[in-house]
């Protein structure tokens, strides 16, 4: 599990070894798990518990404003 980025109070998580879609784990108020490049190219919620509707919002837009360097480290760690 590799730490890859904290903003606004949420821990943004890559596990090593993990499985394909490319994706952080969230951790904050609640857990969620978001893929960093969904259907239509931008980041979408996979599973959200616990958090509410606004940290969800919170959450992809950091997301969506990392996914460049949230991507590069999912490649670093999985090859």
């Amino acid at each position: 599990m590799v730490t890859v980025h904290r903003e606004a109070g949420f821990r943004f998580v890559i596990f090593v070894d993990d499985h394909e879609p490319a994706h952080v784990h969230v951790s904050g108020d609640g857990n969620a798990k978001i893929v960093l490049r969904g259907a239509n190219g931008q980041p979408e919620m996979a599973r959200n518990d616990g958090f509410k509707a606004g940290d969800v919002r919170k959450a992809l837009r950091i997301v969506a404003e990392q996914q460049g360097i949230l991507l590069e480290r999912w490649r670093e760690l999985h090859g």
